[in-house]
């Protein structure tokens, strides 16, 4: 970490100086807090699925064309179970937290995980923009509410046999009798809820209320999947705000434009060691 040693003291300061926090989170920090979808993780918990169904990794599993709903639930029950209510190996959202839990902060994330929530971040200052591993909904949808999965996924992973939930288990939705879905943003189908409305407009007032301030824009982990939604709308707000400070780090992936340069501190480094060192 001594080569980035400078860029490290002006993250620090960017932190402590911040009246406020913006925290823009994307896949890169789930996978730096080792929730990984390959290779030993996928072993340790389907490699029964692999075996059978001859995919090798988790993503490649929940596409998977299976020829019956208790084979599909069963796959995505385990998934779910995995990647929502177990934590993740590696302390890295509880780093994060205690570097901004004194802070005014907010979070904007693509990540459906939940991990910030169960770090400790105040739900009521988070916006999970493309859904919840835990939230089902109707696959029509024929109305706009979303569901608590955890008891029902808790007992799918605890009943079924040969990678086959019971039928009964088989969620539908209580309107309309059709299949439920995970609340996942995959298309226009995706139920934005009451929950998803109030918190887009906690996150539009927390960034309209510090918009002239000394703002710390921090992105971790954010690729160009759906850059629209967390990196351009930083760029743009730091370029808006001379008092703003642009953070991004991303392993592989850590630049700025620029016109933003000089406010700007790029870490290209494995997000837990950046956190960790932070603390030191």
């Amino acid at each position: 970490m001594q080569e980035i040693s400078a860029q490290l003291f002006r993250l620090k300061a960017a932190i402590v100086s911040a009246e406020a926090v913006v925290i823009g989170a994307g896949a890169g920090l789930s996978t730096a807090a080792g929730f990984t979808y390959s290779g030993e993780r996928f072993e340790k918990y389907f490699s029964d699925f692999g075996e059978k169904y001859g995919f090798r990794d988790m993503y490649a599993g929940g596409f998977y064309p299976y020829k019956t709903p208790e084979e599909h639930w069963a796959y995505w029950s385990r998934y779910i179970f995995v990647n929502r209510y177990i934590d993740p190996p590696k302390p890295v959202y509880q780093d994060l937290f205690d570097l901004v839990k004194d802070k005014e902060y907010f979070v904007i994330t693509t990540n459906v995980d939940h991990c910030f929530q169960k770090a400790g971040f105040d739900k009521n200052r988070l916006f999970y923009t493309q859904g919840d591993y835990g939230l089902f909904q109707c696959s029509l949808p024929c109305h706009n509410k979303t569901y608590d999965n955890e008891e029902l996924v808790r007992r799918m992973v605890k009943e079924q046999r040969d990678m086959k939930i019971p039928t009964e288990l088989i969620p539908r939705c209580p309107v309309c009798g059709k299949p439920m879905t995970m609340n996942l943003r995959a298309d226009d189908t995706f139920v934005q809820d009451e929950g998803w409305d109030i918190a887009c407009e906690r996150y539009k007032r927390f960034i309209n209320g510090h918009k002239r301030d000394n703002i710390l824009y921090l992105e971790l982990g954010v690729g160009y999947n759906t850059p629209v939604i967390i990196k351009y709308p930083f760029w743009k707000l730091t370029a808006q705000n001379r008092q703003a400070t642009y953070v991004c780090i991303n392993y592989g992936e850590a630049y700025c434009p620029k016109e933003i340069e000089p406010r700007a501190v790029c870490i290209d480094r494995d997000i837990g060691e950046v956190l960790s060192a932070l603390k030191e």
